[in-house]
């Protein structure tokens, strides 16, 4: 049988561990919703950053019916700049036009994209120059790697291991997707090109694109999601 003291001594020990555990996972945290959503880049240099408002929320009602997660379905926007960036993980970059970074953005990005931030850019037909201007411009010292259909992120929920989809056609080139990767080989930023996945995220009658075509873009889309939030 325990002595009086090496009782009270083992209850204090127990106190300490689950007073540490509160302090590392408040109880509050355990199964509350997640405080931020998706968000929309805003940029300037003249391209429509704002195009097709609905893709996000299409996206995040998507995700949280398969996953049964519970991602806010509104989109919020957030420039480069704001401190309101590191608040969320996931950044989506879209537009037809020229793209812009000043010093300050530049300097933003590339701190959110090493400390965790992922940025999704998908190129609406016209971005894609600039986009990769800009992109070298955060970071000159990395090259974007392209990737094709033996990489996790296309079989990380749905299978697309016979390759990128195409959604919409630009010209009649393949579709093709780059990714930039940290020192630790974590993913900051998937890229894709000639497919136009978020196109197929939209509303029915914004493209009246048929709903296979739309699932495809969505299941595409939720890969790119999961695959992130595994990592």
């Amino acid at each position: 049988m325990q002595s009086t003291s090496t009782q009270q001594i083992s209850k204090s020990i127990i106190y300490l561990i689950l007073l540490i555990l509160c302090v590392i996972c408040p109880l509050s945290a355990i199964d509350s919703p997640i405080k931020t959503g998706f968000a929309r880049l805003q940029y300037d240099g003249g391209g429509d950053w704002y195009n097709d408002p609905e893709v996000l929320p299409n996206l995040a009602k998507f995700v949280n019916r398969h996953l049964s997660a519970n991602i806010p379905i509104d989109q919020s926007v957030v420039k480069a700049a704001d401190t309101r960036l590191f608040d969320f993980p996931f950044v989506y970059l879209t537009g037809h036009g020229n793209i812009r970074f000043s010093d300050t953005e530049l300097n933003n990005l590339r701190t959110w994209m090493l400390r965790g931030g992922f940025l999704y850019a998908d190129d609406d037909y016209g971005m894609d120059k600039s986009f990769r201007r800009e992109i070298k411009r955060v970071f000159p010292e990395r090259e974007m790697v392209e990737l094709d259909a033996t990489h996790p992120l296309f079989t990380s929920y749905f299978d697309f291991s016979t390759g990128l989809p195409k959604i919409h056609e630009h010209d009649e080139h393949p579709p093709q997707c780059f990714a930039l990767f940290d020192d630790d080989g974590r993913m900051m930023m998937f890229y894709t090109y000639e497919t136009n996945i978020s196109d197929g995220w939209a509303d029915p009658d914004t493209h009246n694109d048929p709903a296979e075509l739309r699932e495809t873009a969505l299941r595409f889309g939720l890969n790119i999601i999961h695959y992130m939030m595994a990592k």
